[in-house]
């Protein structure tokens, strides 16, 4: 095998995919048996744009069924969480978790003059910005470039998927990627690599193949360092047989295993359902609310929940009245899901959505996403969030 076709072939030169940031230092000195005592953070992108007023449903308000005829989810079949809202009904396997007090709705979260653009309104929830301003930067990675604490250890941020989110790049560090721990191990012993990084040392002091050494050096150290500390623990708890499921286990298995990490991000897409909603958005609720439980009994399990914080975003809701195909277009404010065992607020957080005062057939937004952000920063990553959104936000009492 040449040089060029196991680069290709590993997929360290994967467009859109730096599996570990510059500040890595070498990591096989790091003690195994040390078990993280940080605060975890999972951050879970719906991509698509999931219609929030399908997932929970107004259904206590006449408006909601007048303007959704044949997409409406009949009030019989909502799981009601109280005398106006409930949840969808192919999300029963969270109702367990919210009459544990594990999870918190948020209705009407958006931003000022919304951009109903997937890739724009994700952009600006994944870096946290104004919809007038353009940052090459995520809210997360900005967390990393702070110096906080503890973003002196490897690992800070993880995401489980084969590229690196925008949300997750700093200025100066940027967090990880990577599906399998085993996988990524395996490919950084292949004896071609190891050979090769032995071999090629005067690459290091040239501009683009340097970057590209120096990165596979920390990648082989770094990869050592997860699989040797995640392989002692094996999860008992059964996860539901879906690839999202599958990251949030994954998940799992590092926080108990001890990683030190503060934040983890995954994703399910989908969620763009122009035509014919019902049956597409209810497999992937299911899917979302299945897995979510699991993870939460096995977080719970392991004495982890407690320590575990877990958000849910779309880059956008839907409009209110339905389209002409059985689906929804593209709308603005939506609902976000948070979890963890020590919520302040449990159930639903705040008013219901207004649907009779709309903005040209949108739900108008009550809350700021980066304050919900904001909280996060200040009260579980313990740094100002000024320091990273650019400018003070308002905390909420949620946690």
């Amino acid at each position: 095998m040449n040089r060029r076709n196991f680069l290709r072939n590993t997929g360290f030169v994967a467009a859109g995919s730096l599996f570990v940031p510059a500040f890595m230092k070498p990591l096989e000195a790091m003690a195994l048996d040390e078990l993280s005592l940080y605060k975890n953070l999972v951050v879970v992108q719906l991509s698509g744009g999931n219609d929030g007023l399908n997932t929970v449903i107004p259904f206590g308000n006449d408006i909601y069924y007048q303007k959704r005829k044949s997409i409406a989810i009949k009030p019989e079949e909502v799981i009601k969480l109280n005398d106006m809202q409930g949840l969808n009904p192919n999300m029963a396997a969270l109702q367990e978790i919210h009459d544990q007090g594990w999870m918190t709705i948020i209705n009407d979260v958006g931003y000022p003059n919304p951009d109903r653009s997937h890739f724009r309104s994700m952009d600006i929830w994944q870096t946290g910005s104004d919809s007038n301003q353009f940052l090459s930067t995520g809210w997360i990675g900005r967390y990393l470039d702070s110096n906080c604490q503890t973003c002196k250890f490897p690992y800070t941020a993880i995401e489980v998927d084969d590229s690196l989110s925008l949300a997750m790049k700093g200025q100066t560090k940027k967090g990880i990627a990577l599906k399998d721990p085993a996988a990524l191990f395996r490919n950084t012993n292949d004896p071609f690599f190891k050979a090769m990084l032995q071999n090629d040392k005067e690459h290091l002091d040239e501009d683009n193949l340097g970057y590209l050494y120096k990165t596979m050096i920390e990648t082989s150290s770094s990869a050592n360092y997860i699989q040797n500390t995640s392989k002692i623990y094996q999860s008992k708890s059964t996860y539901p047989n879906s690839g999202f499921a599958n990251q949030l286990k994954t998940v799992s298995k590092f926080i108990s295993s001890g990683l030190k990490t503060r934040v983890y991000y995954v994703s399910l897409s989908g969620f763009d359902t122009h035509v014919n909603q019902i049956g597409q958005q209810g497999n992937l609720l299911k899917q979302y609310s299945e897995g979510i439980a699991a993870f939460l009994k096995d977080l719970k399990t392991n004495n982890k929940l407690d320590d575990t914080l877990v958000i849910t975003f779309s880059e956008f809701g839907r409009r209110v009245e339905q389209n002409a195909s059985n689906g929804t277009d593209h709308g603005t404010a939506n609902n976000m899901f948070v979890f963890g065992g020590k919520l302040k607020k449990q159930g639903i957080f705040n008013a219901a959505p207004n649907l009779s005062d709309l903005d040209t057939g949108d739900l108008k937004y009550q809350l700021d996403f980066r304050q919900v952000y904001g909280t996060i920063l200040d009260k579980w990553l313990d740094v100002n969030n000024a320091d990273i959104l650019n400018k003070k936000f308002n905390t909420l009492d949620f946690i």
